[in-house]
């Protein structure tokens, strides 16, 4: 059997966000979502979330590019001055090489992410996070921990190079990004099997690349193998505007386009791919 997660991120990040995450739950574009604990529209993503109990929820682990959730105070090598996360992977990875990150810290401030989304009145049908840092070594089994002690058993394995049509490659350093995020995946797809976590078989998306297009969705149903794919996207209403407040130039109206799209939904029906969530796993 052929299944398709398509997931959508940041939900709760921005009303344009969470309306696009509803538009396509509700046209049937998608099934899954992954909710940022700490951002300022958390409360009303639960609202569109317990609305439609088809929509899938997951915990979008956040430790860059947001807010935490535990005083500055409580996370000192997770913040910056200002009390906000670091501004990017990048910037966490370097810190993260040198020592200057603890993981007693990530996890108080990861568990308390799951612990509100569950407070919220949310099943979370699996763990993954802004960034993919959820993959670094030492955090991976870290989150494995903390989401199985809240019975949440299913894991996205991000990867950087199976099926990613979103070529060329922008440069030198997004390839190294890429087959390193693949050596990450090869080894935690080991450590999630021997604890009984369930995963994707696959997974595409935005990996230093550009948008998911209706090309790449026809492109994908053609060619998707039997098996589970998980498509990872952030849709959103104006790319003008999230472009802003985000500070990431990205085709947010093109992916919540590109996965409502009539056509796409019949080629995938006609392909016999069954549009899912992590919950089906």
């Amino acid at each position: 059997m052929k299944k398709l997660i398509v997931n959508a991120d940041d939900f709760g990040r921005h009303p344009l966000v969470n309306r696009a995450v509803a538009q396509a739950a509700d046209e049937g574009g998608l099934l899954s979502a992954s909710i940022m604990a700490g951002e300022k529209y958390f409360a009303e993503a639960v609202e569109i979330a317990q609305a439609r109990p088809q929509l899938g929820v997951g915990v979008h682990l956040t430790l860059v590019d947001g807010f935490p959730l535990l005083s500055p105070k409580e996370i000192p090598s997770l913040v910056t001055a200002e009390g906000r996360f670091f501004p990017d992977h990048g910037t966490f990875v370097k810190r993260f090489l040198g020592g200057k990150i603890s993981l007693a810290e990530v996890s108080r401030e990861l568990a308390a992410q799951m612990d509100k989304v569950l407070s919220a009145g949310l099943r979370p049908t699996h763990a993954d996070s802004h960034q993919h840092l959820h993959m670094l070594p030492g955090i991976f089994p870290l989150v494995l921990r903390l989401a199985a002690a809240r019975s949440i058993k299913r894991v996205r394995i991000s990867r950087g190079i199976y099926g990613n049509p979103l070529k060329p490659w922008p440069g030198i350093g997004d390839l190294i990004g890429k087959f390193g995020l693949e050596a990450l995946a090869c080894r935690n797809r080991g450590l999630a099997r021997r604890l009984g976590f369930a995963y994707p078989d696959n997974f595409v998306g935005q990996v230093a690349g550009g948008a998911v297009s209706e090309s790449f969705m026809l492109a994908l149903a053609q060619t998707q193998a039997p098996g589970t794919v998980e498509v990872m996207l952030h849709p959103g209403l104006d790319n003008e505007v999230l472009a802003r407040e985000t500070g990431w130039q990205h085709d947010y109206e093109g992916e919540l386009a590109a996965v409502c799209n009539e056509v796409v939904k019949e080629k995938l029906a006609s392909q016999e791919i069954r549009l899912v969530n992590f919950g089906d796993l």
